[in-house]
């Protein structure tokens, strides 16, 4: 039995060959039933997102040129363009990366836990087509333990790595927590987005989003039932808000020195924290120089991910120590299977003789043979097809003076 891990990535594939060769809802479970019957799978799995492909195969007959190919037809693409951009890894290795995948080692920001929920949607879309079976079910919960393990007991996830979370982090250790506090967000962008995605998952109920122009603002603002205002309306709008974090395209500052002084005085001083991640500036830099703003740039967020980035490697060294001890355990367990398989197809074997040699003996009886001579019969021909094999292998051993088969043979034979 073989299990094969098969696919490509952002560090193996551009993006144009990412999107040709990716799945979508519809054509997956298509994808999981012909993979299985044209590719010799006993069980399938496909896992599919923006940077990665894998298709994942366990089966006595599965073989990785079977897969590229069918992996080629489905999508209508050329076998041979595929090859120099898949990685394959069998057995023992397929378990390990479907471990660093689902633990985010393997993912382009190290740690990242989005890619766990990608792997789990993957393994019920294959079990609600029914191409999971014992193997990968097992092999899937494992590698599910495995990543939570990994999230649990190294640092893997625990520092920011992205300027739009970093941002909330940092002012989350300013504030201790967001559920009391109104947040101005400062342009509509992909990065404003991913922010208002960060505080609301952060717990933060009151949330601005101010924009140019306002129908760009509201297509984000009603994700996360956040309210809208333009850009004119910053001045009053900044005068409640604990926490701003702007990111616009504007080429001249769009919130002054002047304009956050007359805040504060109206604050009575509460502090406010400010984040500029906009290159040019959103927010004039003197900014700094007042007592009760916290102002941090993109360069200072810069600084904190490239630290935090250093800090993911040293506990990916952990995880990786976690997961290659979790994969030989769980390679050990796939031969035992083999072992159960022998033993079952042997005992098979010999039941097949007993119940031919048999089913021939009774036919004599009812003809009127001579029971005693029957049973001899029996005896000496049960005898002699069983020993058979045992036999052959003793003789071939004995030929070739091969001791320490013959040794082995003698253990199995229970031979003094």
């Amino acid at each position: 039995m073989t299990v094969i891990a098969l696919g490509l990535n952002h560090k193996s594939a551009s993006v144009e060959l990412r999107e040709r060769l990716a799945f979508t809802p519809d054509n997956l479970p298509d994808a999981l039933k012909t993979v299985q019957k044209e590719a010799g799978c006993d069980e399938a799995v496909i896992l599919s997102t923006c940077n990665r492909t894998e298709i994942y195969c366990f089966g006595d007959v599965a073989e990785p040129e079977k897969v590229i190919k069918w992996l080629a037809d489905f999508h209508q693409l050329n076998p041979a363009d595929l090859q120099q951009h898949l990685y394959i890894h069998r057995d023992v290795d397929a378990t390990r990366h479907l471990m660093r995948v689902a633990s985010g080692l393997d993912s382009m920001v190290i740690g990242e836990p989005q890619i766990l929920g990608q792997v789990k949607q993957a393994y019920q879309q294959a079990k609600s087509v029914g191409t999971i079976k014992t193997y990968f079910e097992r092999m899937f919960q494992q590698s599910f333990s495995v990543a939570k393990k990994v999230r649990t007991e190294t640092d893997i996830s625990v520092n920011a790595v992205s300027v739009a979370f970093a941002a909330v982090t940092l002012a989350k250790q300013v504030f201790g927590q967001f559920t009391d506090k109104r947040v101005l967000l400062v342009g509509a962008g992909e990065t404003i987005e991913l922010v208002a995605k960060h505080v609301y998952e952060q717990g933060a109920k009151d949330i601005t989003v101010a924009n140019r122009t306002l129908s760009r603002a509201e297509a984000v603002a009603e994700q996360f039932s956040a309210k809208t205002c333009t850009l004119s309306q910053i001045s009053e709008k900044i005068m409640e808000a604990d926490v701003v974090i702007s990111s616009t395209a504007s080429t001249l500052p769009i919130i002054g020195k002047g304009m956050i002084e007359n805040v504060l005085k109206k604050r009575k001083h509460r502090p406010m924290f400010l984040v500029d991640l906009a290159v040019p500036r959103d927010i004039e830099s003197q900014v700094a120089d007042l007592d009760d703003a916290y102002l941090y740039t993109v360069d200072d967020l810069q600084d904190i991910v490239a630290n935090n980035m250093q800090a993911r490697s040293a506990a990916a060294e952990d995880a990786e120590i976690i997961i290659n001890d979790k994969a030989f355990i769980f390679d050990d367990w796939l031969s035992s299977l083999d072992s159960v398989d022998l033993i079952k197809d042997y005992r098979d074997q010999s039941i097949s003789v007993k119940d031919e040699l048999l089913e021939r003996a009774l036919n004599q009886l009812q003809s009127g043979n001579d029971a005693e001579q029957v049973l001899k019969e029996l005896a000496n021909k049960l005898t002699n097809r069983l020993i058979h094999a045992p036999t052959s292998a003793l003789k071939d051993a004995a030929e070739k003076q091969n001791n320490e088969e013959l040794a082995i043979i003698k253990t199995v034979l229970g031979i003094q």
